[in-house]
């Protein structure tokens, strides 16, 4: 401490540890213990999708897709609205954001299909409630399509999931305006396919999660993270 220290004012105390070089690092953050939504989220997402999808291609017949109103209620909706929250809190803006639109879209599509919600028997007119359904399904399009175009700077399997799933509503959204049971049924067999690379997916996070797992599976990460 120098006479010009003094007079400026600047002197600070010094700890007895600084000054025998005893000073203890600070030690790192704790890591989060919160587990990776990821895999919930992508498995509710495609298995409601799957079993919707083969009824889009009437498989075995199957001409009505009621059955598929719990599911969308449940599994592709509560479940992935769930792992969008847990998203949020891992900070992963994206996936918070995805899970939590597709789990509202299942909620509001399991809402039309539910007879007691008056949806469907508001419309008198056919044309009119195809109409209604095309915009809606074009609205989820868009917004299937914006992710589309931030999962370009992830990796090869989530562009092939939003781009499918981009491809896939502008199928049903056709086949609902044009009256075209060759686009709905399009939409399905794309709408399978989204669902397996969604699928596959979450079964790469899966394994991604656990300490020795069987085996692992690439998702073709175009920019990989560098320390």
């Amino acid at each position: 401490m120098s006479a010009a220290d003094i007079e400026k004012g600047t002197v600070e105390a010094t700890l007895p540890q600084r000054a025998l070089g005893q000073i203890t690092p600070t030690p790192p953050a704790p890591r989060s213990r919160i587990a990776n939504p990821g895999t919930l989220g992508l498995f509710s997402f495609a298995s409601t999708t799957f079993v919707l999808s083969m009824y889009n291609i009437s498989t075995r017949g199957i001409t009505h897709a009621n059955v598929v109103v719990g599911m969308a209620v449940f599994c592709g909706g509560l479940a992935q609205l769930l792992a969008g929250m847990w998203e949020f809190a891992v900070g992963n803006t994206f996936g918070a954001s995805a899970f939590t639109s597709y789990g509202a879209f299942w909620m509001s599509y399991a809402t039309i299909l539910i007879p007691g919600s008056g949806t469907i028997a508001a419309y008198t007119s056919p044309e009119e409630l195809s109409s209604a359904l095309g915009i809606f399904l074009i609205c989820w399009c868009m917004v299937t399509f914006f992710l589309f175009v931030v999962a370009l700077g992830k990796h090869i399997a989530f562009i092939a999931l939003f781009g499918f799933l981009t491809v896939t509503f502008a199928a049903l959204a056709g086949g609902e305006l044009a009256g075209s049971a060759g686009s709905t049924k399009a939409g399905g067999v794309l709408g399978v396919i989204t669902a397996f690379i969604a699928y596959y997916i979450g079964l790469s996070e899966l394994l991604a999660s656990e300490a020795h797992p069987i085996v692992r599976l690439p998702l073709g990460i175009l920019h990989p993270k560098r320390d």
